[in-house]
């Protein structure tokens, strides 16, 4: 037998829902800062990961200009000629030194 309480029933069942819901309200206000934090977490490692391929390109153009200096006396003849100002027998090395910013008084 079930006895007829009227509004109550209905008052009842409002307030176990709107328990529920502050419930889970509660619970996603709660994580809330969890999620940015992960959020930023994941833009660093993205961030970090362009910079972990760039290093890698940078090193795989070293090791490649390692290589061609170690293996190719013309690279190397190259290198000491623009470096050191080297020249073969009979040639004639000119240097031109860079311009000097001319210097006006102001007015």
């Amino acid at each position: 037998m079930r006895v007829n309480l009227g509004i109550w029933d209905k008052l009842n069942r409002l307030v176990v829902f709107l328990l529920f819901v502050a419930g889970l309200l509660g619970a996603f206000f709660w994580h809330l800062p969890l999620v940015e934090t992960n959020k930023r977490y994941r833009k660093d490692i993205l961030d970090l990961d362009a910079k972990i391929r760039e290093q890698e390109r940078i090193s795989r153009l070293l090791k490649a200009s390692i290589h061609a200096i170690q293996n190719d006396p013309r690279t190397l003849e190259r290198l000491a000629r623009e470096k050191l100002g080297y020249a073969k027998t009979n040639e004639v090395v000119i240097r031109f030194d860079p311009p000097v910013a001319a210097h006006r008084p102001r007015r």
